[in-house]
């Protein structure tokens, strides 16, 4: 056990805090709540609520199989410690008899955005289920604490927010406790979940489990370490119910999806040392420094922005407009941050209005910073086929392959409508297979990195769905290529042109050593008559915007080339 005083709260939360800047997007400071069970005997009765009401048909969720209680046994304040035991004993509720007890605490306190930290042991025995957990004020429950005055809204559209819990993972390692999300996106199973094993044993150290949760994102921590942050990118009713104050929720729940409770078993405990909410309730004034916003990286669809910034908060935030679109990130005070301002225009210049501000709104004093930049031509080659070199296809698929620095993004989508679909990129050297991930719709995507300029990639796509399955062909893509801007080229001429568009420069990669090239503009007039060899640079800065056509003859062939020159 750990006796507190107000001087180590305040010493242990700013130990916390140094290692907390860099992790969550907002800092809480100030205690506004606490307990710190101090006070042996009964729990204390204003800040803790026995929710005992058995739900409609008499038995709790989950098909758990205990009554909960406000016994003194079930629950009890012990030498600065609180006491939260599960028990076995025959008792008897509201006409139903059970043969488990266990304890389950509302708060009586409620709060919007903030952190909690719980200092806890938890039990490990089998069919145990402790958690520490939150729900919304306003959930419908019978038997709640603020179910009676503000209970409207029915589960899981209040949101629940599932701080730690145990046992229910009975697959995963010792020592593994989970955090999840309740929403009506996803709920029940949610997928929206997080977890980690534990370092020392959970049932025999105490261990901090905390939630941070802010207007943004909903991260939670072990021990100050941040191990699962929510944040969709889509925030509705559906997504993110977290806009309204929530109440903290104690207990353990016994089967169910616990799985059986043991033959042996007798009684166990979760024990707690304190429990604690911050919020920032002293006014922050001071504005963020050091505010500087450069362009960094440019593809033809993306471009990098380098932002950084201090503030005394420990956290900035950003936010960018660009006219069609924004875009927000954060990052710990004086650390840059690079935001990839993504499926943007090939060719197309932008105007970026950045802006800094910490988590009180204070903006920095040199906003807004005005950035411009154009990006490149898009180095993809795309378009849609039927051809099959298993199964069969019928409206076909699209196919993009883009190249972004030394990495090449594959993107295939089918047209034909099947159910359970998947995709597998197949490389056709050395053939192996790699589950794609899912854009949206039909839509997949794959990257891969480390590929050298002007070399070949072939590959493939596998959709298998339900009952059957069909392979596309194998596409040949130039990594550094634009054939979707014009590239004129047979299946047997791999000779480069790039960039294209071209602003001033324009790269030849050729086949032979000696070539002959012909330019000439859209009304056939030729302006450059040449013999290259098989690496040359042709000057076009003194020639206007427009199209151009770019003829090589060599011993391979004949091919002819559209040039953008912008």
């Amino acid at each position: 056990m750990k006796k507190n005083t107000l001087l180590q709260i305040l010493f242990s939360f700013f130990l916390v805090c140094q290692f907390t800047f860099a992790q969550v997007d907002v800092v809480y400071n100030d205690l506004v709540w606490s307990d710190e069970f101090n006070t042996n005997g009964a729990v204390n009765s204003t800040n803790w609520f026995h929710q005992t009401q058995l739900p409609a048909g008499g038995n709790w969720f989950n098909n758990e199989v205990q009554h909960y209680t406000n016994q003194l046994t079930n629950s009890f304040v012990d030498a600065g410690l609180l006491n939260l035991v599960a028990k076995k004993e025959n008792f008897t509720d509201q006409a139903v008899t059970k043969e488990y007890t266990a304890p389950r605490l509302n708060s009586k306190f409620a709060f919007k955005y903030g952190r909690v930290d719980v200092r806890a042991k938890l039990p490990k025995d089998a069919g145990t289920w402790p958690a520490i957990w939150m729900l919304a004020k306003n959930v419908n429950e019978d038997g709640g604490f603020f179910d009676a005055l503000y209970g409207t809204v029915n589960w899981p559209a209040c949101g629940e927010i599932d701080i730690m819990e145990h046992g229910i993972t009975r697959s995963q390692p010792d020592n593994y406790i989970q955090s999840a999300l309740h929403t009506p996106s996803s709920f029940g199973n949610t997928t929206n979940i997080g977890g980690v094993v534990v370092g020392n044993d959970i049932s025999n150290n105490y261990h901090i489990y905390s939630m941070n949760w802010s207007p943004n994102q909903i991260s939670f921590l072990l021990d100050g370490v941040v191990y699962y942050t929510y944040n969709p990118t889509v925030k509705d009713t559906n997504t993110w119910p977290f806009n309204t104050e929530q109440y903290i929720l104690l207990n353990i729940a016994m089967g169910g999806i616990a799985g059986p409770i043991g033959t042996n078993f007798t009684q166990t405990s979760m024990v707690i040392d304190y429990v604690r909410v911050f919020q920032n309730t002293t006014v922050d004034t001071q504005a963020p420094t050091n505010f500087t916003a450069v362009v960094g990286a440019i593809t033809g669809s993306s471009i990098e922005l380098l932002l950084n910034g201090t503030d005394n908060s420990g956290n900035v935030s950003y936010n960018v407009d660009y006219g069609t679109g924004t875009s927000a990130a954060f990052s710990p005070s004086g650390v840059q941050k690079s935001l990839i301002i993504s499926n943007l225009s090939p060719v197309t210049n932008y105007t970026f209005n950045v802006t800094a501000a910490d988590a009180s709104g204070n903006p920095a004093l040199n906003n807004a910073i005005v950035l411009n930049a154009t990006t490149l031509a898009k180095l993809e080659c795309s378009g849609t086929d039927t051809q099959a070199q298993e199964g069969s296809f019928s409206l076909g698929y699209k196919y993009a392959f883009e190249t972004i620095g030394t990495s090449v993004k594959i993107t295939f989508e089918l047209l034909d409508i099947k159910a359970g679909l998947i995709a597998l990129l197949r490389k056709q050297s050395n053939l192996s297979e790699t589950q794609m991930t899912p854009v949206s719709g039909q839509i997949f995507t794959q990257t891969i990195t480390g590929q050298t300029l002007n070399s070949t990639i072939n590959y493939a796509v596998k959709f298998a769905y339900a009952n059957g399955l069909s392979v596309t062909k194998y596409f040949s893509y130039v990594v550094g290529s634009s054939c979707s801007l014009g590239l004129e080229t047979s299946s047997e001429l791999k000779q480069h042109y790039y960039p294209n568009p071209v602003e001033n420069k324009l790269n030849l990669q050729l086949l032979d050593d000696q070539n002959q090239i012909i330019l000439t503009d859209l009304l056939g007039r030729k302006l450059v008559e040449l013999t290259v060899k098989s690496s040359y640079i042709l000057d076009m800065s003194d020639f206007k915007s427009g199209i151009y056509f770019l003829n090589v003859k060599n011993s391979y062939g004949i091919q002819n080339v559209k040039i953008i020159k912008k």
